[in-house]
């Protein structure tokens, strides 16, 4: 199977511009996200697309490839379906968020994975929160499911709302690394974005409005994205005693 793992790297972002050149101890983040995904040995070819030049050179420098997309695109889905065209071949496609640097090897083998039952045409990864002070956080993504692990809802708001506390309820958190059929891609994109998506800034509850079931795939990866600075320092911190 041709795999293709495309990383959408956009400068204006709203809570930390120029997130993807910031430097994380020395080296930009999407270097570090470049190198972890091109690393995995599990895609034909890895490119970021962005809207920024800079970025472009960028990553052009460390000798990976990029291509130049529209500043308009609303979501990162958005942008890699635009960069698509450059890989016709492509069987299945990643969308691997410029923002992940400490992604790893066994949740995006466990995402291809998923495409063997070929009901499935997108997917995405959760992760147990083990540090309850997550599950208040709006920056933390959550995600409850049905009894086959497609998504319900995700959501920067507690869901689900324990009303009992003596049931033993795990939560989980959203970690924005997605895998979908070109096919299924590109229908997701010819959506317009959704109420729910314009509502929380999570542009998988356009999927969802439409009807396009999203498999959930639980991993023990604990990565944290970058939103903001802080999250930035955090994760220095955790590379300091790795």
């Amino acid at each position: 199977m041709n795999i293709i793992a495309l990383i959408p790297a956009r400068y204006n972002s709203t809570r930390f511009p120029g997130k993807p050149l910031a430097l994380l101890k020395g080296k930009p983040i999407i270097q570090y996200v470049y190198e972890r995904v091109a690393n995995s040995g599990l895609f034909n070819t890895v490119c970021v697309a962005t809207d920024n030049i800079s970025i472009l050179e960028t990553v052009k420098s460390f000798g990976g490839k990029a291509v130049l997309t529209k500043e308009s695109h609303p979501s990162g889905s958005d942008r890699i379906a635009e960069a698509l065209q450059y890989f016709p071949q492509a069987e299945l496609v990643f969308n691997v968020q410029g923002d992940e640097p400490l992604i790893e090897k066994e949740p995006l083998q466990k995402l291809i994975s998923a495409f063997e039952d070929r009901k499935v045409q997108m997917a995405s990864l959760m992760t147990v929160i083990e540090d309850r002070e997550m599950i208040y956080n709006p920056n933390i993504v959550k995600v409850v499911t049905d009894t086959q692990n497609y998504a319900l809802y995700f959501s920067r708001s507690v869901i689900p709302f324990q009303r009992d506390s003596q049931i033993d309820l795990k939560y989980y958190r959203h970690i924005g690394v997605y895998a979908y059929s070109p096919e299924c891609l590109h229908r997701f994109v010819y959506l317009s974005p959704s109420i729910l998506e314009r509502t929380e800034k999570l542009e998988q509850l356009r999927a969802l409005e439409n009807g396009i079931p999203i498999k959930m795939v639980e991993t023990s990866y604990q990565g944290i994205g970058i939103d903001t600075p802080q999250d930035l320092k955090t994760i220095e911190k955790q590379l300091s005693v790795t």
